[in-house]
């Protein structure tokens, strides 16, 4: 019985630890854009495959939208949702897709369409062409 209750104990210790080095492998990191009057703020936790964060677009004398955004990282492309509530109304949920290019974000836009019930960009309709918010690293 002590050999059992030591491997055991020994397994779930070695569970616990390979699942506190994963969350360690997030990098922070900020940006902010503005366009015109406008000014957004996206802070993210990125690692190699994943992000999260929040995200606040300021609307000049019109209020804000704020939310989470979280998703996928494919190569020079994070692709996700973002959830918020807009301009303290109710609670939306659209697609977001950014593109890494020379330390800058760039927001791409779309045709929205849902796909099982989620937020999506209609195949052949996104693109990075004239973007609502270039966003740029803060330090």
């Amino acid at each position: 019985m002590n050999k059992l209750s030591f491997i055991l104990i020994i397994t779930i210790l070695i569970s616990v630890i390979s699942c506190n080095s994963k969350e360690g492998n997030y990098k922070e990191v900020h940006y902010q854009a503005i366009n015109g009057n406008d000014t957004a703020v996206i802070a993210l936790k990125i690692s190699d495959k994943r992000f999260y964060g929040r995200y606040e677009i300021s609307y000049y004398k019109f209020g804000k939208d704020s939310g989470d955004v979280r998703g996928d990282i494919k190569g020079d492309t994070l692709r996700g949702d973002f959830h918020y509530i807009s301009n303290g109304g109710s609670w939306k949920r659209i697609p977001l897709a950014l593109l890494k290019k020379d330390n800058k974000l760039i927001q791409g836009s779309g045709i929205i369409g849902t796909y099982m019930s989620l937020p999506c960009f209609l195949p052949g309709t996104l693109t990075y062409k004239d973007p609502k918010f270039v966003f740029e690293e803060k330090k």
